[in-house]
């Protein structure tokens, strides 16, 4: 990967490490909700769930728009689908580790 590939899967990562950031984003790829909306689901403010949005979109995983005075927000399928692929290679690179140990210890 180059540079920019990988902060960008830096900032996936850091993005889904967290609890309520994951449920969130599960949320928005169901559908578009108003900020306002998913602060209502969470014993937090408003603010605190701002803040998680805001980490979710600079990873590129959901974007906003403005509506009148609210802000909605919806997922990037695409942007999960990347995350997806990313966790393909990783998972390809240590399968071929065990097969190479397997096959290692198969000849010994």
């Amino acid at each position: 990967m180059d540079e920019t590939e990988e902060q960008r899967a830096d900032a996936f990562f850091h993005a889904l490490s967290d609890r309520t950031r994951r449920d969130i984003l599960r949320r928005v790829l169901a559908g578009e909700h108003s900020v306002s909306a998913l602060a209502a689901k969470y014993d937090m403010s408003f603010a605190a769930v701002q803040k998680h949005v805001a980490v979710l979109e600079r990873a590129g995983l959901l974007t906003k728009r403005r509506q009148g005075r609210e802000q909605l927000a919806t997922g990037d399928v695409q942007a999960v689908r990347s995350v997806a692929s990313m966790l393909s290679e990783l998972e390809d690179i240590w399968r071929g580790r065990v097969d190479r140990i397997d096959t290692y210890l198969k000849e010994n």
